[in-house]
């Protein structure tokens, strides 16, 4: 096994396992949901069990592990959010910034767990 960074938060609302997840409150910083876009300020990766609304979920914040696809990826691509918290490549539009949560380790297809490097950043195009 890989060592990662892993902090648990309080569930706003049910998450499902090995989703990306974000700050459902940013401005309080204790609750987190299900990414649900590129723009969101992704923070890391639930683990497996997910978690009910109002249970504990731990969430990896770096290193390197699975996570669910939402569409093809290559190894190397930026990943980012999908509207289900799903990792997808990331693509920026001219003009634009997307969070991104990382780097794919290996190819994969919608429904793979696909091992993921974790290093949340930006992806701008000019």
């Amino acid at each position: 096994m890989i060592p990662t960074f892993i902090r648990s938060y309080e569930a706003a609302a049910k998450i499902e396992g090995r989703r990306i997840v974000a700050f459902a409150d940013r401005a309080n910083g204790s609750t987190i949901t299900t990414a649900a876009s590129n723009t969101e300020a992704s923070l890391g990766v639930c683990d497996s069990m997910g978690a009910p609304a109002g249970g504990m979920c731990d969430v990896h914040r770096a290193g390197l592990l699975p996570v669910i696809l939402g569409g093809t990826v290559e190894a190397g691509d930026p990943l980012t959010s999908d509207a289900s918290g799903a990792a997808i490549k990331a693509v920026a539009a001219a003009g634009t910034s997307i969070r991104i949560i990382g780097f794919a380790d290996e190819p994969g297809i919608a429904g793979d767990l696909c091992e993921t490097f974790l290093s949340p950043g930006f992806l701008h195009e000019a």
